[in-house]
Formats: C-alpha cells, sequence, structure tokens
C-alpha cells in the first residue's frame, strides 16, 4: 500500500409629452412670503431651544466629557445650525460628528464632517475627510471612502504621519473591495513613507504596525484561496500547490512579524493571532482535505494516521503563537477583540492535541517570538488572485 505524503514537508464580489393646450393669458402675478426657518426641537433638547451659541458648546462639551453622546450631539448639531457664524462653528461640526460616531449613527455623523471639510480649511477639515471616510467605511460604501483617501494621499501639504495613515487606510479599503494587487501598493507605500520619515521624526507606531498587518491579510487571503485536493490532483500538481501555500504562508507571516517589531501593542496582538491561525487553517484544512481516490477501507484509516502525525507539529506552531501572544497582551495591557479569539483558539488547539494523541507535550508559551522557519525578509511568495477582507483591533 502507497500512501502518497511525500510532499507534506512543504506545509510549513418619461414623463409623456403633454399635449399642447391653447394660449391662455397670464396669470396675475402671486407673490408668495417666506415663512421665516423653524428648527423644530425633539422633546428631550426642550432646554436648548432658548440657549446662545456660548451655552450650547458648554452644554455639548460637558455632556460629552460625561458620555451623553445624545445630549451631546443635540447641542453641538443646534450650534452648527443656528450659530454658522460662531467661533465654535468648526468645532461644534466636529464634535457632533463624533458623537454620532459614538451613537454608531454613521450618516448623521458624515453629513456634519462633510459641513466642515466644505466649509473650513485647516487642520480640522484635514481630520473631517478623515472622518467622512471612517464613516464611508462603516456605512459600507467602500468605493466612496477609496475616493475621500485617495484625494488625502494625493494631497501634498499633509503631515507625514497623516500620509501614512492615509495611504494605510485606502491599501485596507481596497483589499475589502477585493483588489489586493493595488491594497498591496497603498500599504507598502505607507510602509516606505514611514520608513524613510522614522529616522528624521519620531512618528506614531500605530499606522505603520496596521500596514504591516495588513499586508499579512493580502497574502493570507492568497493562502486561504489555494486549495489543496488529494482526491482529484496529480501527486505533482499536489505537490505543487502545496509549496506554493507553504509560501504564500510564510510570506503572510513575514509581514506579520515586521508588525510585531514594529511595537505598536494592538497590531503585536493582533498579528500574533494571525500567525498562530495560519498554522491552525492549514492543519484544518490538511485534515479535512478528500482523501485520495481509490483507497481501501484499512488504506483510508492508515492515511488519516500518517497525516495526523505528520501535520502535529502545526498544532504544536499555534499552540506555542497563541500562548505567546496572551502572554504579551496581559503585560501589555491590551484588550482588542483579538484576544478573546487567541484564547478561544488556543483552547481549541489543545483540545485537538489532547484528542490526537499529543499527551501533556504542550509547548510553553512565552512572549509573541519567531517561528524557528520563518524570515521577515524573505521575498514574497506569487500571489493568487483572491478577495480579502481583514479585522482591526
Amino acid at each position: 500500500m502507497t500512501i502518497r505524503l511525500a510532499h507534506l514537508p512543504l506545509l510549513a464580489t418619461l414623463a409623456a409629452c403633454a399635449t399642447p393646450r391653447a394660449a391662455r393669458p397670464p396669470a396675475p402675478e402671486k407673490i408668495d412670503i417666506a415663512e421665516p426657518t423653524v428648527i423644530q426641537a425633539r422633546r428631550d433638547e426642550l432646554d436648548l431651544v432658548d440657549k446662545n451659541d456660548e451655552e450650547l458648546f458648554a452644554v455639548g462639551t460637558a455632556a460629552f466629557a460625561a458620555g451623553d453622546h445624545r445630549r451631546a450631539a443635540a447641542a453641538f448639531s443646534r450650534l452648527a445650525d443656528l450659530f454658522p457664524a460662531s467661533k465654535h462653528h468648526p468645532n461644534a461640526l466636529y464634535d457632533a460628528g463624533l458623537a454620532y460616531e459614538r451613537l454608531d449613527e454613521w450618516r448623521l455623523a458624515l453629513e456634519r464632517f462633510r459641513a466642515l471639510e466644505k466649509g473650513h480649511v485647516g487642520p480640522d477639515a484635514i481630520e473631517a475627510s478623515f472622518r467622512m471616510a471612517e464613516c464611508l467605511y462603516h456605512l459600507r460604501e467602500l468605493a466612496d471612502a477609496r475616493a475621500v483617501l485617495d484625494r488625502l494621499a494625493g494631497r501634498t501639504d499633509l503631515e507625514i504621519g497623516d500620509h501614512v495613515r492615509a495611504l494605510t487606510q485606502r491599501g485596507i479599503v481596497e483589499l475589502e473591495l477585493g483588489d489586493p494587487a493595488s491594497a498591496e501598493r497603498s500599504l507598502r507605500l505607507a510602509v516606505s513613507a514611514w520608513s524613510e520619515a522614522k529616522e528624521r521624526e519620531r512618528l506614531d507606531d500605530y499606522y505603520p504596525g496596521q500596514a504591516q498587518f495588513y499586508l499579512g491579510e493580502v497574502y493570507r487571503s492568497h493562502f486561504q484561496a489555494l486549495k489543496i485536493d488529494p482526491s482529484k490532483d496529480p501527486e505533482q500538481k499536489l505537490g505543487a500547490d502545496l509549496e506554493q501555500k507553504a509560501q504564500l504562508l510564510l510570506s503572510a507571516q513575514g509581514h506579520y512579524l515586521r508588525a510585531i517589531r514594529i511595537g505598536n501593542p494592538d497590531w503585536t496582538i493582533a498579528a500574533g493571532y494571525r500567525i498562530g491561525e495560519l498554522y491552525d487553517e492549514l492543519y484544518t484544512q490538511m485534515i479535512e482535505a478528500p482523501l485520495p481516490a481509490g483507497l481501501e477501507p484499512e488504506e483510508r484509516a492508515a492515511y488519516r494516521e500518517e497525516l495526523r502525525k505528520r501535520v502535529r507539529v502545526l498544532i504544536q506552531k499555534a499552540i506555542a503563537i497563541y500562548e505567546g501572544t496572551l502572554s504579551t497582551a496581559q503585560r501589555a495591557g491590551v484588550t482588542n477583540r483579538f484576544v478573546e479569539r487567541t484564547q478561544a483558539s488556543l483552547d481549541r488547539m489543545k483540545k485537538e492535541m489532547l484528542a490526537g494523541g499529543g499527551g501533556d507535550g504542550l509547548p510553553a508559551g512565552g512572549d509573541v517570538a519567531l517561528p524557528g522557519d520563518a524570515d521577515p525578509d524573505a521575498p514574497p511568495g506569487a500571489p493568487a488572485p483572491a478577495p480579502g477582507a481583514g479585522d482591526r483591533p
């Protein structure tokens, strides 16, 4: 009996025309007298009706600080609508937008940020553009978000940190639009701009860390798109596919490792989780792949047993990385969504290890560490076209 496992070490989306009528004498001209615009206040805003701009700004500021974002939005919006000449007008538009964001009312937030962008200039207007892109992202109007970020990335008056931010966010949107090639270009431009400037000035590490993480997401999407099917593929193609899949894994891993090295705590934990997940996913795909055709019942059982032995190392790697990620998160005080996901994945993989006869020989975790076969500076593997989408801390 021959079990074809020789290549397993390589794992590593009119109007209709009206009938003309006879001409009639013109009717006497009617003069309409426009009524003044009356802005109606809701019941919970009645106490704001008689307040001036200074009072509204004070109410909004106090409410926002207290976490009462509904009242803050009402006060700032009323100020913005009724007192366009107030010195507080730009801040009222911006703060109203932020309050609506806290309420997940993205359309109302978008309206406020758009008014600020159109009616004012300077840093506040630039920040409003970024907030517009964020609102459009949450509204899933991704093409419009991309257009806003294109304009930002093309500006020559941005600070380097904002330039990196615009390129990074554009890359994320492009990835979610199903354009990984454009996403990779934008994200690499972001990393390059940050790398060139970081020696000259102190820069925030959030967006370069995010850019490297999403470069990992690009190659993870290619990795996930490449399926292994021993039941259909001849041995030669199976071996080539396994080698390409391993290279895509290492390419994704390399970018996640660079994100870890940049040092932003949120993206360090997200990247650590993703590295563990790569080995986790590869193990699951191999175990659940269809069996080669033509095997007898005894051969099928033997194949499964041998396969589990060969891919057991993937469980060990995943467990070690998950444990290291949790240890790092605990010390750094990070509590983003990837911490919970990491713990759930660790528990599942430990059960899988025990079910597969792994005993108590589980690897001990430490810090997020470089896996032994990882070379973050290795050239990326050949990409396979596939849409991708990622998560944010």
